[in-house]
């Protein structure tokens, strides 16, 4: 199957001369991450915010603003003016800027209000992804393409080419943008679906996932979240076969007696829908050619990627196309399929993005790009 129902390269590009991604799929499983907290960073990026926009008021997201509705600065959290606010629908502080704010503030917010009068984080989309070079925030056109592979758990970055900004590089996990003086963010609707992985042996396995025996292991992704989000900075306990195993949400870790692995969380990718009135804004991104056509590969023993396709009168005839398999990802994208090369049955899984021979349960990675 070396050549037949394979997947690309960490370093690949959704178009050879627009977008790069890079993956931590290859790091040893049981690395340990030294990384400072996230939120951290974020404070640091905040002092560091001159920009003429009105931000967050600090001692609003601290628990106690004295000015109330007179006061001049955002009355939401701060996090999810960022798209990575950890406590979700359950964070205590405001998701949207109401008609509350005083109009110094609420004139030069988000500029995005609906017939309601309530101002969203988004503008009716699913997401939004934008760019900040310090005068104010513009929209990137085909951000679906950046949703797409941040809802990749093996994806840690992505590098996109061409654009009047030069080359731009956007690390999933810090939601920074690398060697510029650009920030970036990520709006949520608020209802987004988070899938929670686990390294193992080398891929990035969704929790609740079923092996090839058919059996899933006993906590749900859904399970993990649903603690995540009652409080972000404690932790998820589970037991296998009398082992018992702890998620650290603040390290991001899967913690045994003897064994640390990496976990993550990312978004279940929706496809984007259409919002009457929206312009995006082209300034950062004008130049963009992106592909739109999904087209899936697997990765050969070479680390070469191939596109899934019938291979008829060969060793490595397969059941199914890229066409195929996408039509399967659009019915369920965290679900699975079946496909034969050669007489062999595979199981390809959305979520962990692998394919797995069913009888030696040897693994390939799998890759959703445009072209």
């Amino acid at each position: 199957m070396a050549s037949s129902c394979q997947a690309d390269d960490e370093s690949t590009s959704l178009n050879d001369s627009d977008v790069s991604n890079e993956s931590d799929s290859t790091e040893p499983s049981d690395e340990e991450d030294n990384e400072e907290d996230d939120e951290e960073d974020d404070e640091e990026d905040d002092e560091e915010d001159n920009e003429e926009e009105v931000l967050p008021c600090k001692f609003y997201n601290k628990g106690n603003c004295r000015d109330g509705e007179r006061c001049a600065y955002l009355h939401v959290c701060k996090y999810a003016l960022k798209g990575n606010c950890r406590y979700g629908s359950k964070c205590r502080l405001n998701h949207t800027v109401s008609q509350g704010v005083s109009s110094s503030a609420s004139s030069r917010a988000l500029d995005r209000s609906s017939s309601s009068g309530v101002q969203r984080l988004t503008d009716g989309r699913y997401y939004q992804w934008q760019l900040n070079n310090g005068r104010g925030w513009k929209d990137v056109e085909n951000d679906h393409i950046l949703e797409a592979q941040y809802s990749l758990p093996h994806t840690k970055s992505i590098k996109i080419y061409n654009t009047s900004y030069g080359a731009v590089s956007i690390d999933f996990k810090r939601m920074k943008v690398l060697g510029k003086k650009l920030r970036v963010r990520r709006l949520d609707d608020g209802n987004t679906v988070w899938i929670w992985y686990c390294m193992l042996g080398r891929h990035w396995i969704k929790y609740g996932a079923k092996d090839s025996k058919g059996v899933s292991t006993p906590v749900k992704s859904s399970d993990i979240e649903e603690k995540f989000q009652r409080n972000p900075t404690s932790s998820f306990t589970f037991n296998i076969n009398g082992e018992t195993f702890e998620i650290k949400f603040k390290e991001m870790q899967q913690v045994s007696k003897n064994r640390k692995r990496k976990v993550t969380r990312r978004p279940l990718y929706r496809q984007p829908q259409a919002v009457a009135g929206v312009a995006l804004a082209t300034s950062g991104f004008q130049n963009l050619s992106l592909g739109t056509k999904p087209q899936w590969e697997f990765e050969g023993d070479s680390g070469k990627w191939h596109k899934f396709k019938h291979r008829k009168r060969t060793s490595t005839d397969c059941s199914v196309t890229s066409d195929d398999i996408e039509s399967k990802y659009q019915q369920n994208n965290s679900g699975t399929m079946l496909f034969t090369v050669s007489g062999q049955s595979y199981k390809l899984d959305f979520g962990a993005m692998i394919q797995t021979n069913v009888r030696t349960n040897h693994t390939r990675r799998v890759r959703r790009v445009l072209v």
